[in-house]
Parts: C-alpha cells; sequence; structure tokens
C-alpha cells in the first residue's frame, strides 16, 4: 500500500506539475518578464510615455531579452525555462505525495475518493495552499517590496494549517460544534491579519500585479483540480 501511495502520489504530482509549467508559459510568465523589466529599470512606471517614451503595449511586444548576444539571450531563456519545469514538477510531487497520504487517511475511516470527489479534495488543496493565504498576501511580482519574509511564512504556514483543519471539520464534522469550530478556524489567521508594511510600495504598475495575482490563482485553481484528480486515479484506496 505504502509504495502504491508513493508511486501515484509522484506519478500525479509530476503530472500536474508539467501541467502548471504549461499554464505558467502561457498566461503568467509574461508579466513576471514585463514586472522584471520595471524592477531593474528599463521600463518606469508613469515615465514619459506623454513625450515619447515606451508604453504599455510595445513593453508587452517586447518581452524577449534580446540585449547583447543573441544565443547568450537564448540559452539564458532556456535554462529560465528548465528551471520552471523542474521547479513546478518537484512542487507538485510534494503536494501528491501529501494529498495522497491525506487519502489514505480517509480511507482508514472509510472514506472511499472518487475521482469526482479527487477533484474537490484538489479545489480545497487549494484553498489552503493559495486562495485562503492570498487574502493576506497576495501573489507578488518582482521588485514588490514586502514586509520580513520569517514573518510573512509563519503567516503562510499558519493560515495552510488553519484552513486545512477547518475545512476537514466542516465537511466531516459529525455535529454542529465541529462546523463552528471549524469556521473559527478559517477566520482565525484573518482576525489575526497577515504581516504587512504601513505603506505601499512597488516599481511594477498596480495593474500588472493584479493581472499576475488573477492568473497566478486562475492557474492554481485549475492545476490542483487536475492534480486532485489524478490522485485519486492513481493513489486514493478504491478509487473510482
Amino acid at each position: 500500500m505504502f509504495k502504491n501511495m508513493l508511486a501515484g502520489g509522484l506519478i500525479a504530482g509530476f503530472g500536474a506539475g508539467l501541467f502548471a509549467a504549461m499554464l505558467h508559459f502561457a498566461f503568467v510568465q509574461e508579466t513576471i518578464i514585463l514586472a522584471e523589466r520595471y524592477e531593474t529599470g528599463e521600463l518606469v512606471h508613469f515615465g514619459n510615455d506623454a513625450v515619447g517614451g515606451e508604453s504599455e503595449t510595445v513593453s508587452r511586444d517586447s518581452l524577449d531579452p534580446g540585449h547583447g548576444d543573441a544565443e547568450e539571450a537564448d540559452t539564458s531563456a532556456l535554462t529560465r525555462n528548465v528551471m520552471t519545469v523542474l521547479f513546478y514538477a518537484l512542487t507538485y510531487s510534494g503536494y501528491g505525495l501529501i494529498l495522497a497520504a491525506a487519502y489514505q487517511v480517509a480511507g482508514l475511516f472509510g472514506r472511499k475518493i472518487s475521482l469526482q470527489q479527487g477533484i474537490l479534495w484538489g479545489i480545497a488543496g487549494f484553498t489552503c495552499v493559495q486562495l485562503a493565504p492570498a487574502m493576506g498576501l497576495a501573489p507578488e511580482l518582482p521588485g514588490t517590496i514586502s514586509a520580513d519574509i520569517t514573518l510573512r511564512q509563519i503567516w503562510w504556514l499558519g493560515t495552510v494549517l488553519a484552513t486545512g483543519a477547518g475545512l476537514a471539520l466542516i465537511g466531516f464534522g459529525r455535529n454542529v460544534p465541529f462546523v463552528v469550530v471549524g469556521v473559527v478556524l478559517l477566520a482565525l489567521p484573518h482576525v489575526i491579519g497577515a504581516p504587512v508594511l504601513d505603506s505601499f510600495n512597488g516599481t511594477a504598475p498596480p495593474e500588472l500585479a493584479a493581472e499576475f495575482s488573477a492568473r497566478g490563482l486562475g492557474v492554481g485553481l485549475a492545476v490542483w483540480a487536475l492534480l486532485g484528480w489524478l490522485t485519486a486515479r492513481f493513489a486514493a484506496p478504491e478509487a473510482a
């Protein structure tokens, strides 16, 4: 059973990671590259557009880092893309193992995870890992000035754990007190509040940051739903 869980979780996670990389290249990477140009000062928000400076449209159409040697730029882009694929594959392989272990625990309590239920579990995972934390700490573009990273990591981890526990109590609790405690756990991290700065900072346009957050969360939802389905297919006990 352990070998099946391990192999199934890795297969599901690796497949979801490849899907995540594909969606990243299609919807997210463009905004990151553009934000990096603002971060380096190549582009300036509210710059000299009125007097002939580079416009937003032009900057979106010239995202290739073609400064200097073309071969060097191509090598840099290839390395970046390969590292992105590896990052997503490894990250979602880890998530796949966690989800596979959760399915096994549910199986011990007589819960059979169908493929349709796997999608719901995946969406719940997305809520824990991305959606709930994003309500306090939105996905950040390069060049964004943020609060202390240690404080943000502690708050993120606490939010993930509290959200997961809250959803479990609401979904599997047998009476009202369980549901009430679950709701309290869902709200607790946001009542405490995420660590944020007292003022707004950043070099990239806020419109670009909003686009990045929206696309990142949309991609995350799609990938987590697929991860839940794949994990139910390969790693859940008696998956339908």
